[in-house]
């Protein structure tokens, strides 16, 4: 028998997975896989008979939306994310567009509070939809819950960690889900994608991520009111889900709606 040392970081979950559609099992793979691409920790142990699961402790400092902005942080945070999508393939997909629907039918089974305009923006969410669906990427590998804190900076290199909600999606989600669960100023997004591109920012691709922090705004919004409704946490996921839902109502009411989503299906 081998015997390991070092220090590491056993998480433990709880029992509600299936109410927030988290897949144990691919969460393990897909961890496995972009501890392969080289942006991970390493899984030494999975016991889901257990909710356990014990990685590799990655030394450095959680982001926060402050110390994103710091110098040359932005750029390490795009090659993090570009050195994932480049990994092994993800277990399973990741379409927000399938995930909002399923929050909401859950929301409306067990008759959860929503907002009471949140079914107003149902037209113009479809338009996103249909723009999104003209030009679609290949898909790649997407951790697509990359809020500050899931990314881990050394100092010269940046890790991403927590798997839950992992799958393979439009590359143009991680960012702008990045963007706007980081409060991207809209010349850091511009860096965001840019670094990530390899310095250049076709404007298609640019307003897709704009596009895709919508959908990442009005999509999660639903993950807060569950989560408001059914958590024992002492968290105010209410007023989360509100305040992604309102940047959501702000997008979807702006007068650059339009040239936006023309921009994405005509790319220009």
């Amino acid at each position: 028998m081998t015997t390991r040392t070092g220090d590491y970081v056993v998480r433990l979950t709880q029992s509600d997975a299936g109410l927030l559609g988290i897949d144990r099992d691919a969460e393990h793979a897909n961890s496995r896989a972009a501890a392969e691409a080289g942006v991970g920790a390493h899984v030494v142990d999975y016991r889901p008979d257990l909710g356990m699961m014990v990685i590799t402790f990655l030394p450095g400092k959680a982001l926060t939306n402050e110390t994103i902005g710091g110098p040359g942080v932005i750029a390490r945070a795009a090659d993090a994310v570009r050195r994932l999508q480049a990994g092994p393939r993800f277990t399973g997909d990741f379409d927000m567009f399938a995930r909002q629907a399923g929050y909401l039918a859950l929301v409306r089974e067990h008759g959860f509070p929503l907002p009471d305009d949140y079914d107003d923006f149902a037209p113009q969410w479809e338009r996103v939809r249909r723009a999104l669906a003209v030009r679609p990427p290949a898909t790649v590998p997407c951790n697509n819950d990359l809020l500050a804190g899931n990314f881990i900076d050394d100092g010269e290199r940046i890790w991403l960690i927590d798997y839950e909600y992992s799958g393979n999606n439009d590359p143009a989600f991680e960012l702008g889900n990045t963007a706007t669960e980081c409060d991207l100023a809209r010349e850091q997004v511009d860096e965001l994608v840019a670094s990530w591109a390899g310095g250049d920012l076709d404007a298609a691709f640019r307003a897709r991520v704009d596009v895709q922090s919508l959908c990442s705004e009005y999509g999660w919004s639903l993950w807060g009111f569950i989560q408001a409704a059914a958590s024992p946490m002492d968290f105010d996921f209410h007023g989360w889900g509100m305040e992604r839902f309102e940047k959501a109502a702000h997008r979807f009411t702006s007068d650059s709606l339009d040239a936006l989503l023309d921009e994405v299906a005509l790319g220009g």
